[in-house]
């Protein structure tokens, strides 16, 4: 029997669009990593023939993109490790390995997939700035207004079709969003410091756990009207390397319309997380007299100026912060150890749940060598 249950993803919001060019139903779903897996469980990817792009470099609006350019931080198990938290990317290994099935590399077939493109007509001296964009609905769509901005600020705008809410985390909204960022910056001169993962709603939330996962492709998040507490088993942690690289360079945005109850409430208590694992650069937002509605033209501006302006890191403050952390984390290992010593194996299994939640990537490699511990003891 495996050591761990695997914890459900709640990632949805149940409310309603209300941005005049989009109505969608944000109908609310419970995956486990488990299930989200389940598309993988078949034979290695058959190559199709690259579709050829179009043109390296374009401007203005372009639909039905396709792109032909797979990304190695978009392989099954790059998600895996950076995704979910250790003791449970390890259960779902282990039962990959013994699938009949294997896993494939890529999720995603790209001759498959569709996307919109924006691409201002003027470069910035430095490059393009580039906001890969995760919606709630189905359609990829420009939202209304916002070419204008980007035009000003000399931002791409990519996205999927297909990664609605409705739409798998693991296997469909992830790896589309970090393919599109791989794809448009391989045919457009791209300033990496300006690369941003953004979204509405549902579509916020996971660009959250992109920030969280992939801090080495994104330089900051567009959180519009979504977002989640990090550090638990929803949005675990990311391993110790890639989160602390996530406190020190990623940039968190948060912008909500100031009647949007709900959301005002879900980005207090994320900001709260942050603090709390020593993030600080961030900046939230209420949007006057706004309701649960994507951020019209002159917001977007406004997020994409202070996504710009990162804070200068305080390597006091943050030693600080980090070594509080450590401290309290090794305590909670040491006493599983000590569990286990004693031969209280329950114990020990419940104790290492709430490591694993909590802590995710920087409880390893202990915890799972503890893991590793039980199952030779049973």
């Amino acid at each position: 029997m495996g050591l761990l249950t695997i914890k459900t993803y709640r990632t949805l919001s149940r409310k309603d669009c209300k941005y005049p060019h989009f109505r969608a139903r944000h109908t609310g779903f419970t995956v486990t990593p488990t299930q989200c897996l389940l598309p993988l469980f078949c034979s290695v990817l058959l190559t199709a023939p690259a579709i050829p792009d179009t043109a390296a470099e374009f401007t203005g609006l372009r639909n039905d993109v396709v792109f032909s350019d797979y990304f190695a931080l978009s392989r099954s198990t790059e998600l895996l490790h950076r995704l979910l938290s250790p003791l449970n990317a390890d259960q779902a290994s282990k039962r990959l390995a013994h699938s009949a099935v294997a896993l494939r590399e890529q999720p995603i077939d790209l001759a498959q997939e569709r996307f919109v493109v924006y691409v201002p007509p003027h470069s910035p001296a430095s490059g393009y700035g580039l906001l890969v964009f995760i919606p709630p609905w189905e359609n990829a769509t420009l939202p209304l207004g916002w070419a204008e901005i980007l035009d000003r600020r000399g931002v791409i705008f990519v996205s999927a079709a297909n990664s609605g809410n409705a739409a798998n985390v693991l296997d469909r909204r992830t790896p589309l969003a970090l393919l599109a960022a791989h794809n448009i910056m391989q045919r457009f001169r791209v300033d990496p410091e300006r690369v941003y993962i953004g979204g509405f709603s549902g579509g916020s939330r996971i660009a959250l756990r992109l920030a969280l996962g992939f801090p080495d492709l994104f330089r900051g998040a567009l959180l519009n009207a979504g977002s989640d507490p990090i550090g638990d088993a929803q949005t675990p942690l990311p391993p110790a390397d890639l989160f602390f690289r996530f406190q020190e360079m990623t940039r968190i945005v948060y912008f909500t319309g100031k009647n949007d109850a709900v959301n005002v409430d879900k980005d207090a208590a994320s900001t709260g997380s942050m603090l709390e694992w020593c993030v600080f650069d961030w900046y939230a937002e209420r949007s006057a007299w706004a309701d649960h509605e994507v951020a019209g033209p002159p917001v977007l501006g406004r997020a994409l100026d202070m996504l710009d302006k990162h804070a200068k890191t305080n390597l006091a403050r943050l030693s600080k912060c980090r070594s509080q952390i450590n401290q309290e984390l090794a305590k909670q290992i040491d006493h599983a150890s000590d569990l286990l010593a004693a031969g209280n194996v329950e114990g020990t299994r419940k104790l290492l749940n709430k490591i694993d939640a909590r802590y995710g990537g920087l409880a390893a490699p202990r915890s799972v060598d503890l893991a590793a511990r039980i199952e030779v003891m049973n």
